[in-house]
């Protein structure tokens, strides 16, 4: 796999995966509006104008993404997506470390997942990230966010 700068060309693709890969976080929490879902393609090609999206391809195809955004020190990561036959393999940890390599200068980087999502909870963490807060966002979700500093 391929790791690079996705272009606003990409957002396609992009937008088809984000749909794929968002499908179990729907099941887990019985909520099919969450915004990775609901996010038109428009809305994402406008995501590109101030947001680094990095993807990951082989064989002309894109197996995963992650995008990312730097305000004040701090480098906001979201949307991280792996194809569901490619999750658990390495490739989600691969993209993370990719725009943390990104935004080398900042020294901070913060994102958040739900509560109930433990593989992405594990992930994080094994990466360096430790929750410093939670939001319930209804009954049924909590959003952990998570930060990693450097030192």
């Amino acid at each position: 796999m391929v790791i690079e700068r996705a272009l606003v060309a990409d957002a396609g693709a992009i937008h088809f995966l984000q749909q794929l890969a968002y499908i179990s976080e729907a099941e887990l929490y019985d909520d099919f509006s969450i915004a990775p879902l609901v996010e038109s393609l428009a809305e994402m090609e406008n995501v590109f104008q101030h947001q680094i999206f990095l993807k990951a391809t082989a064989d002309g195809r894109i197996y995963g993404s992650v995008r990312a955004q730097e305000k004040d020190g701090t480098c906001y990561v979201g949307r991280l997506i792996v194809h569901p036959d490619f999750q658990n393999q390495g490739l989600g940890a691969r993209l993370l470390s990719e725009i943390e390599a990104f935004f080398m200068a900042v020294g901070r980087f913060e994102l958040f997942t739900g509560h109930k999502s433990e593989k992405n909870i594990y992930l994080y963490e094994k990466l360096g990230y430790v929750t410093f807060r939670r939001e319930t966002i209804h009954s049924g979700l909590d959003f952990v966010y998570m930060e990693k500093v450097k030192t």
